[in-house]
């Protein structure tokens, strides 16, 4: 495997000159999410493939929307805690944050379609249902830092590493290195000469990180009753992308240089900080189709096909080192703005799904999803040849995948139901040390009060991941970062 390409602090490496930019791990990032969903669904381990009746519909299994028989609205407001645990060098550190968004929200219009007198109204095409949702799919939030005391590299043999490769031209890291006096040329036994870092083993390091955006939808849905067994749905989805991500590297410690005449070693005291911004924006469409069979009346299976999202995206990224030597004035440079538009096509999804009904206890429900994430494709654009690094990145690095989700509902009266749910989101890498599985657990209540509802839902989520904090090949330093996500959602719905 190509570790380079798995080196998760850079954002992207963009080529304000002479090097090159990388956005295979945007699209994978671009390509992930679940389906949109009311709390009910949640709780449920989001297992709503083959439930049907539910506003999740709009944004799920569309051919669920044949189950409705009356009109009905609700709104899903969300509260996510992210939180992160990092190891660096044997140093653990703790990050969070909270951020209120709207999860959902849909309404479905019931349409009964015209029978002619005399007619067997349970048989035949019953109900044409159509609505419209808004769903997140993705969030993006959080924060995350780790620091330790490095004793075997620099940052600086990066900046070397870069100098080597692509030259000091002005914008370029390399440059930026060798103009702070952060790398110097130095010959080479056999002849010739090559950039090397002028620090000292030993540095403290430190990381933070900020990411914030998410991944957004409106589906305009219609689902289709055919004598109360056979349901179909279509729905078409509009998405939106917002990412942003800025990131700081600093490091302290000691450069030494040979500097005088005759040439002596002389050691200075230094700090430097290497930062990124990314800044990320794109629309995309898709398309889904449904269907949901019911064999006997407690049986229900359900299927849903999910075409490629095709993403214009607009990308806008920068980079720049600044540095203090013996606490004398700061030096600043940067790559200024590297813009590019590019097209983004994700994987098919393909989700299947069961639900049984136990008479008027409650029911149990359970999907699988794949999703091949190495069909996910970046098409090439002017300055930009994907084909060349990220394409082929994307086939060898990650992999398909299947999500599991199972969940069940129990009515304790009349008007109260239980809930709870587990589901699996398996790993896009090939190589789950960098990234793992995410778990998720889920329970909730549900309140019906005649024409109105109420439903509260928690979920906790759980994962592991690899931070490389820059490229060395195989002694790249490295991060472990542990990441949990514990939300809230509330949805309030009325049927009329």
């Amino acid at each position: 495997m190509k570790l380079r390409y798995l080196l998760s602090v850079i954002a992207i490496v963009a080529f304000t000159q002479n090097t090159f930019a990388q956005y295979s791990g945007d699209a994978i990032r671009f390509s992930g999410g679940q389906p949109g969903s009311t709390s009910r669904i949640k709780a449920v381990g989001n297992a709503g493939t083959a439930l049907g009746g539910d506003l999740s519909n709009l944004t799920g299994n569309p051919a669920g929307l044949g189950f409705f028989t009356r009109s009905e609205i609700s709104i899903t407001p969300e509260l996510d805690g992210a939180k992160t645990n990092s190891n660096y060098f044997n140093n653990v550190t703790t990050d969070k944050k909270n951020t209120f968004n709207l999860a959902h929200a849909g309404i479905v219009v019931y349409n009964p379609l015209t029978k002619a007198r005399g007619a067997d109204k349970t048989k035949g095409w019953l109900s044409l249902n159509y609505g419209v949702g808004f769903s997140r799919t993705n969030d993006y939030y959080g924060n995350f830092n780790y620091k330790g005391s490095n004793p075997s590299s620099s940052i600086n043999d990066y900046f070397a590493g870069q100098a080597n490769q692509f030259g000091i031209d002005q914008g370029s890291l390399g440059g930026m290195a060798y103009k702070q006096v952060l790398i110097d040329n130095y010959n080479v036994s056999g002849g010739g000469t090559a950039y090397r870092s002028n620090s000292l083993p030993g540095v403290s390091q430190e990381y933070f990180s900020e990411k914030q955006g998410g991944l957004s939808s409106v589906d305009f849905s219609f689902g289709a009753n055919y004598s109360n067994k056979l349901y179909l749905g279509l729905a078409l989805s509009f998405s939106d992308l917002r990412y942003n991500s800025y990131n700081t590297f600093y490091e302290d410690g000691t450069l030494s240089r040979q500097e005088g005449n005759p040439p002596a070693d002389v050691n200075r005291s230094y700090t430097s900080a290497y930062s990124q911004s990314q800044v990320t924006r794109g629309t995309g469409f898709s398309a889904r189709l449904g269907a949901i069979y019911k064999p006997v009346e407690a049986l229900r299976l359900g299927v849903t096909v999910t075409s490629p999202t095709f993403y214009n995206i607009d990308d806008i990224y920068s980079e720049g080192i600044s540095s203090s030597i013996n606490n004398e004035v700061t030096k600043r440079d940067g790559s200024g703005d590297y813009q590019l538009n590019y097209n983004l096509r994700t994987p098919w999804k393909v989700a299947g799904g069961a639900a049984v009904f136990i008479k008027n206890i409650g029911f149990i429900t359970g999907d699988v999803e794949y999703v091949d994430y190495t069909s996910a494709h970046l098409s090439n654009s002017n300055g930009y040849d994907a084909d060349y690094i990220d394409n082929p990145d994307i086939k060898s690095i990650y992999r398909s995948t299947v999500n599991a989700r199972i969940g069940a509902e129990i009515k304790a009266t009349n008007f109260l139901s239980l809930r709870g749910g587990y589901g699996i989101m398996g790993s896009p890498n090939k190589d789950k040390s960098i990234v793992s599985d995410v778990k998720t657990v889920s329970g909730g209540v549900g309140l019906r009060f005649g024409s109105y509802y109420v439903d509260a839902t928690y979920t906790h989520s759980s994962g592991d991941r690899t931070q490389f904090a820059y490229d060395l090949g195989t002694a790249s330093p490295a991060a472990l970062l542990r990441n949990y996500n514990n939300n809230a959602y509330l949805t309030l719905g009325y049927r009329f």
